[in-house]
């Protein structure tokens, strides 16, 4: 049994920096809620919950786990130019990750529609300019409300949801075959384990043995339709994965140091690794609860919804002050 289950922190082992880190991805966490909430209310409506769920997730990969190039400053995103092939095209959203080299990490990001999260993500750990968020979903933006391969954090257009974790294996095996000792990290949702194309990937990554993958699964219980497990079933994850060769971690999605400690605690074994975070859609806003599972899309509708989304904002700021 390669499951391991992290539900609390009670038991980790003293970080050399005092668990700062620890206070730092809290933080980044409460900003990347606040930052989405300001621009569901701005915008009337954006991919809300997805950022709820996932949150110290992001929080945990960009303050702890990846290992990036440091950016001198954060990067500018200008406006679209063209798309790949053009005279004119715009550069890759990967450049906000930084350069790639053979002992740096790869961040490949799976779900386009949580590309908000991400930018929120970005601008909290200095990656994305400041002011940068302004022009989410505007006319010529390149921070588009569905992310592609030119949006800031992505280097793929993952099409239909599931094609990610193929084109991520891919850039796996090569740089297995080059000697890199850099690792490729994945972000997916866990909707898109109902796509065949997900599974293809899964079994091509344990054949080839490819144990500097490592796949997050944001398991929110939750995808367009209504809850995963009525519209098509995909639990046991766990032993799913396990069946098909894979290292597996159980976490709770918003205990950063459950999350790093499943990283921690990875052997070179021949296996890739899959952390599955089990996540709340209503997240520090509890009044979406109400609502679940009609979460896919949220903006407040009614008057009582802007007041509480409104107090809400206000609660995430000053925690956040």
């Amino acid at each position: 049994m390669s499951t391991v289950t992290q539900t609390s922190t009670g038991g980790l082992p003293a970080t050399s920096d005092g668990g700062a880190w620890q206070k730092e991805a809290e933080r980044v966490a409460r900003r990347i809620r606040a930052r989405v909430l300001e621009l569901t209310i701005l915008k009337n409506g954006c991919y809300l919950s997805q950022a709820l769920s996932s949150a110290e997730v992001l929080a945990t990969l960009y303050t702890k786990i990846l290992k990036l190039e440091d950016l001198a400053e954060a990067l500018p995103s200008p406006p679209f130019t063209g798309v790949p092939g053009s005279e004119h095209r715009s550069p890759s959203g990967g450049r906000f990750h930084g350069e790639q080299a053979e002992d740096r990490d790869r961040f490949l990001i799976s779900p386009a529609h949580y590309a908000v999260a991400i930018y929120a993500a970005l601008e909290s750990v200095g990656r994305l300019a400041e002011g940068e968020l302004e022009s989410f979903n505007t006319d010529g933006s390149t921070l588009e409300m569905i992310g592609a391969e030119h949006s800031p954090g992505f280097e793929l257009t993952t099409g239909s949801f599931g094609q990610a974790l193929s084109q991520s294996g891919g850039i796996a095996f090569a740089r297995h075959l080059r000697g890199d000792t850099g690792r490729t990290v994945v972000f997916m949702s866990d909707g898109e384990l109902e796509e065949g194309q997900t599974w293809e990937g899964v079994q091509a990554a344990a054949f080839f043995k490819l144990d500097k993958l490592m796949l997050f699964v944001d398991v929110n219980g939750q995808q367009v339709d209504g809850l995963t497990k009525d519209i098509m079933n995909v639990e046991p994850i766990n032993s799913r994965f396990e069946a098909f060769g894979w290292e597996v971690a159980v976490v709770d999605g918003h205990d950063v140091a459950a999350i790093n400690e499943a990283v921690e605690a990875k052997e070179r074994n021949g296996k890739p690794l899959v952390v599955l975070a089990y996540t709340d859609t209503a997240k520090g806003m509890p009044y979406l609860n109400a609502r679940k599972p009609n979460l896919h899309y949220v903006r407040p509708k009614t008057e009582d919804d802007k007041t509480a989304f409104a107090a809400a904002l206000a609660e995430l700021q000053e925690e956040d002050s």
